[in-house]
């Protein structure tokens, strides 16, 4: 599947209704989260894909209870450290894979306590899906914003009671993760600084997405980075530009938000795995994220 077909498949995620069971899919997941590629995400580049070690760090699962729910989620962070700033890492539409784990483990590399939830877990098995647009209509498209949210502050209040100092919380996510970021930036007051990576910024609204990150642009707690590329078809500079003009009307975290946009990066430039990868933008972009980060107080 093409780049350009697989981001307007990504980003068109429509309404449903939410499946609350999950046991049988999280015995799928257990063996997998954070170990290999998504289906989905073929064709792979294994040849440039990023190996971060874990030597010097705690990584691997972790359950963390949502209101008695068990939800799955790669944790890595500096070994036997505690009272480390901490990020959250929202995956793309894929789910919690190799990908994902390996950021994470960039950011506990960096000093942080990294964590990437399965947010998709009670819906299904995002990583077992071969087809893009099946995995978006089955599981992706009907995952409620507000079960994110919640999901995002049971991971907060995991990671305090878990080594990390939730006054220097951070969060940024990848594309379906990277619109994620502002909702939730503009949700929990703790939020020091977010970093959004080509997350879709206007859409449809309905019962499961009733807003969009630029309906709440201009209340924001912290600070959004986004990232994004000129050459990514599935969203249009024009949304970038009015994202930035409600942001400019806004109070005084979304006047402190700010975007790169690089001129002929496509969608997913930061997936090393993959052919969209880019690889400048996305050193570029990596850099920025740290330095936005510890420059506003996550670090």
């Amino acid at each position: 599947m093409l780049e350009h077909d697989m981001t307007r498949d990504a980003e068109a995620l429509l309404g449903g209704s939410a499946d609350q069971s999950g046991a049988t899919r999280r015995t799928a997941l257990k063996a997998a989260l954070g170990v290999g590629y998504a289906a989905a995400a073929a064709p792979l580049m294994a040849q440039t894909a990023i190996r971060t070690p874990s030597d010097g760090l705690t990584v691997g699962e972790v359950m963390i209870d949502v209101n008695g729910f068990k939800m799955p989620a790669y944790r890595a962070a500096p070994a036997g450290k505690t009272g480390l700033p901490v990020v959250l890492v929202l995956s793309e539409i894929f789910g919690v894979h190799e990908y994902i784990a390996d950021t994470a483990r960039r950011f506990a590399k960096a000093g942080y306590l990294a964590i990437a939830p399965e947010l998709f877990v009670r819906q299904g098995d995002a990583q077992s899906y071969g087809e893009v647009a099946k995995l978006i209509s089955e599981v992706v498209s009907k995952v409620p914003d507000a079960q994110v949210l919640g999901d995002l502050d049971a991971t907060v209040k995991w990671a305090a009671a878990n080594g990390g100092d939730t006054s220097k919380l951070g969060i940024t996510g990848f594309c379906w993760g990277g619109r994620q970021v502002w909702l939730y930036t503009a949700h929990n007051p703790a939020v020091k600084a977010g970093v959004a990576w080509y997350g879709r910024l206007v859409g449809q609204q309905n019962e499961l997405t009733p807003k969009n990150p630029i309906d709440i642009a201009g209340q924001l707690h912290g600070p959004v980075l986004g990232l994004y590329g000129a050459a990514d078809t599935g969203i249009p500079l024009d949304t970038v530009d009015k994202m930035k003009s409600a942001l400019a009307a806004g109070n005084a975290a979304a006047k402190a938000s700010t975007f790169v946009v690089y001129p002929d990066a496509p969608h997913a430039f930061h997936a090393d795995y993959r052919p969209s990868f880019r690889k400048e933008p996305a050193e570029d972009g990596w850099k920025r994220a740290l330095a936005w980060f510890k420059q506003h107080g996550v670090g």
